[in-house]
């Protein structure tokens, strides 16, 4: 049976709750499937990395039932075929054609916001869907306050294997190593107004180190991370879950700002330290993980 999760409440996409996505191949039926059943925030159908060439086709046409079967009830997205492969342009149109059932298309090895003029251009304005982009090379890194600026972003996404062999960065590289980029994207999608998704930990155990790269982009400011194994999605949602503690915490201090606002009084205080709107502003995002 699947770790059963809290139930929080969506206000619009941008605002779902991404602490754990699972990523599952788009052409095998079983492993979507067991995905789809998952406690996961949200499934990622895969057409890209996890599809072979020669059944790309198939892979489209296996998805398209899932989603709209599961789409009303979970958040279901697809990640498609990048600009510039002979798939790109019909993952989109069979997107399209998903409507609402489909929450968001991620789009691989976006480098500019020329890929997502391009990928609104084929949606066409009769789709509203949503779309996530994974930045997984130099390039995309260093265009990255263009690309959250870009049509229907909802999301940024770090994609490790990508960007590290471009690197020529080592594929056991330390959360640490990563700070630059993390804290470049996490940056320019703050100021953009979108989510920042962290990418796969390169390995499928839920093990220390794991958790240690879970909680280290949670601390950094994160709102959820990628998992490619269910067993890491209890660990991976928790990273990016308030203790009870930090709930009571933010809650006792809005209230005290409250309460000194209804006294007129010009500042507020709580144990002893002052309250300011850069504290109400860590108090409130702190309910909104909890959805409240």
């Amino acid at each position: 049976m699947p770790t059963e999760l809290p139930e929080v409440p969506v206000s619009s996409e941008q605002h779902l709750r991404r602490r754990a996505v699972l990523v599952a191949p788009g052409s095998d039926e079983r492993k979507a499937g067991k995905a789809l059943a998952s406690a996961a925030d949200e499934v990622v159908l895969d057409l890209e990395d996890a599809v072979t060439a020669a059944q790309k086709d198939a892979a489209r046409e296996l998805v398209a039932p899932l989603i709209r079967e599961h789409g009303a009830t979970r958040t279901v997205s697809v990640r498609i075929n990048g600009r510039g492969t002979p798939w790109f342009e019909d993952d989109l149109r069979a997107c399209a054609a998903l409507g609402d059932a489909l929450a968001s298309i991620v789009i691989p090895k976006v480098e500019s916001a020329d890929d997502l003029v391009e990928a609104d251009r084929i949606l066409g304005s009769e789709s509203t869907v949503t779309v996530q982009a994974l930045i997984e090379t130099p390039a995309g890194v260093q265009r990255i306050d263009e690309i959250v600026a870009g049509p229907r972003v909802a999301g940024v996404i770090i994609g490790y294997a990508d960007l590290g062999a471009s690197l020529g960065r080592a594929r056991t590289a330390a959360p640490e190593h990563w700070l630059y980029v993390q804290d470049r994207v996490l940056h320019a999608a703050r100021a953009a107004g979108v989510q920042a998704i962290d990418g796969p930990f390169l390995g499928i155990a839920d093990d220390d180190a794991f958790r240690h790269s879970a909680q280290w982009v949670s601390d950094l400011g994160f709102d959820g991370k990628w998992v490619i194994h269910p067993a890491q999605i209890t660990s991976a949602a928790a990273a990016f879950t308030p203790t009870d503690d930090q709930v009571d915490a933010a809650r006792k201090v809005l209230a005290a700002l409250e309460e000194a606002e209804n006294r007129g009084a010009g500042a507020a205080q709580l144990d002893g330290q002052m309250l300011d709107e850069a504290v109400a502003v860590a108090a409130r995002r702190t309910l909104s993980k909890i959805g409240a």
